[in-house]
C-alpha cells in the first residue's frame, strides 16, 4: 500500500469521521479548517524531515473510536496521580468530559469550558483560538486533526492588572476502555497586561492499561509586562499515543517561563512554537524527556525572533534507557528586524544501554547581524571515571548508575519555580531508572 493510499484508509475510515459529529458553534469556523487541512495533508513518512525518525505506523494498526461514557475515577486514585494541589485551584476532565466532583469549587470561575463561556468569553475565544500555530499546521497534520475534532476546551483569561498567588491545575485523565478511543483536548491561556500566573497541565492515565489516541492543543496569549509560568507534564502508561501542540505569542516586555515533560507513550509527539511578537519579550523553555523500553519520544521546538531586543533561552535534557527512542529538533529563527537578539539553547541526552538511540538536530537560522546567539547538542553514556569513585566510596554500582542518571536531570528540576511540582516529579523520574525502587529511596527522601 502506498502512502496516499494508507493516507486514505487513515483519515477516512479512523478518524477523520470522528470530526463529523455535533458541534459548538463557536468552533464551527476552526472546525471546518480543521476537517479541510486535515483532508488535504498527506501521509506522513520518513522522507519527511519533520518525521524521519518517528514513525506512525501505530496509528493505522488500530481502529478508534469516538469518547464513549467517563470511567468513575476517585479522588484517592486522582490523588496518586498528581501532585498535593492543595493552595491552588484545580479542575478536572475524564475521558474528556468535565468531572464537578473531582474539580474544586473555584475553578470554574476562574477555568471556563467554552461550552460555558459568556458572551465576552466567546469573544475572547475567538480573537485567540487557533491563530498562532497556522506556520506549524504542515509540520504536523495531527494538529489540524485537533481543529477538526475538537467539540470544547478550557479557557484560562487571567485579567490586567490581576496577579495570581494560586497555581490553576488542569488535569487530563484518560481510564481503561475496552476499544481504542480517540480524545481531543483544547486549553486557551490569555495573560493580560501587567497580570501574572502559573499552570499546570497534566495528562495521566488512571488504569493499568491505557489504549487512547490523545491530540491536544494549548494556546497562550501573553499581553505587556505580563508573566506566565507553564509547565505541561504528560505520564500516560505505555500503550497511549499522544501528540501535543504548545503554541505561544508573547507581546512587548511579556515572559515565558515553560517546563514540559515527556514520559510514558508508544509514541509521544510535542510541537512548541514561540513567537517574540513586540520588543523586550523574553522565554525561557526548558524540558525533560525519559523513554524506556520501546517508547518513543519526540520534541520538536521552535522560536521565532520577529523583533529586537528579545530574549531566549532553551535547554532540554533526556536519557533513554533499554531500547527507546527519542528526538530532539530545536530551531531558533532570527528575523531580519531582530537585532540585539540574545539567544541560547542546549540539548544534552545520555544513553544508559547500547540499544537506545537519540536523534538531535540544534538549528540556529540567523539574518539579522547584531546577535548573540549559540547552541550544542551532546550525547554521551554514563561517565565510567564518576562511576568508579562513587563505588570505590563503598557505593553498589546499580545504585550509583541511579545517582548518576538522576543527577543529569536534576538541575532542570531543582530549578522549577514550583516546590510541589518538583517535590512529585522526583520520585517519578528516581524510580524510571532504578527498577528496584530501594535504590532511589535516598535520592528523594
Amino acid at each position: 500500500m502506498g502512502p496516499t493510499e494508507m493516507s486514505d484508509v487513515f483519515q477516512n475510515q479512523q478518524l477523520l469521521n470522528l470530526a463529523e459529529q455535533p458541534q459548538l458553534p463557536l468552533l464551527a469556523d476552526l472546525n471546518e479548517i480543521g476537517q479541510k487541512a486535515f483532508r488535504d495533508a498527506p501521509f506522513p513518512t520518513r522522507k519527511q524531515e519533520t518525521w524521519k525518525y518517528t514513525s506512525l505506523k501505530r496509528l493505522l494498526d488500530q481502529p478508534y473510536t469516538a469518547a464513549v461514557t467517563p470511567q468513575a475515577v476517585t479522588p484517592e486514585h486522582l490523588a496518586g496521580l498528581i501532585p498535593d494541589t492543595q493552595g491552588g485551584v484545580r479542575l478536572v476532565c475524564v475521558d474528556g468530559v468535565l468531572n464537578t466532583e473531582l474539580s474544586d469549587g473555584e475553578a470554574l470561575r476562574l477555568m471556563t469550558p467554552f461550552s460555558m463561556a459568556s458572551a465576552e468569553q466567546q469573544q475572547t475565544i475567538q480573537t485567540y483560538l487557533g491563530k498562532t500555530q497556522a506556520a506549524s499546521r504542515n509540520d504536523n497534520f495531527l494538529l489540524s486533526l485537533n481543529d477538526a475534532a475538537i467539540r470544547d476546551g478550557v479557557l484560562i483569561h487571567i485579567d490586567a492588572n490581576q496577579k495570581l498567588d494560586s497555581v490553576l491545575h488542569v488535569v487530563h485523565v484518560t481510564t481503561e476502555q475496552e476499544s481504542q478511543v480517540a480524545y481531543h483536548q483544547r486549553l486557551l491561556i490569555v495573560v493580560d497586561r501587567h497580570a501574572e500566573a502559573t499552570v499546570a497541565e497534566y495528562y495521566v492515565s488512571a488504569g493499568d492499561s491505557d489504549q487512547s489516541l490523545t491530540t491536544t492543543t494549548t494556546d497562550i496569549h501573553i499581553g505587556a509586562n505580563a508573566a506566565l509560568t507553564h509547565y505541561r507534564l504528560n505520564t500516560q502508561q505505555e500503550d497511549a499515543l499522544f501528540f501535543g501542540g504548545c503554541f505561544v505569542d508573547l507581546m512587548r516586555d511579556a515572559r515565558y517561563h515553560g517546563f514540559h515533560l515527556g514520559l510514558g507513550t508508544q509514541v509521544n509527539r510535542h510541537d512548541i512554537r514561540v513567537e517574540h511578537r513586540e520588543g523586550g519579550s523574553h522565554c525561557d523553555l526548558n524540558g525533560v524527556y525519559v523513554p524506556q523500553n520501546r517508547q518513543l519520544v519526540d520534541f520538536h521546538t521552535a522560536i521565532e525572533h520577529g523583533v529586537a531586543h528579545c530574549t531566549s533561552e532553551e535547554v532540554f535534557r533526556g536519557i533513554m534507557n533499554d531500547k527507546s527512542k527519542a528526538v530532539f529538533n530545536g530551531r531558533i529563527h532570527i528575523h531580519p528586524d531582530a537585532q540585539k537578539t540574545l539567544a541560547e539553547m542546549s540539548n544534552k541526552n545520555l544513553l544508559l544501554t547500547n540499544t537506545a538511540e537519540v536523534n538531535t538536530k540544534p538549528e540556529l537560522e540567523i539574518y539579522a547581524d547584531d546577535v548573540r546567539c549559540a547552541h550544542g547538542a551532546t550525547v554521551a553514556q554514563l561517565d565510567e571515571q564518576a562511576l568508579f569513585y562513587l563505588t570505590s566510596r563503598g557505593i553498589a554500582k546499580a545504585e550509583a548508575e541511579v545517582m548518576l542518571s538522576f543527577g543529569f536531570i536534576n538541575e532542570l528540576i531543582e530549578a522549577l519555580s514550583n516546590e510541589c511540582i518538583s517535590n512529585w516529579l522526583r520520585p517519578i523520574l528516581a524510580y524510571r531508572f532504578g527498577r528496584d525502587q530501594s535504590l532511589a529511596q535516598h535520592l528523594v527522601g
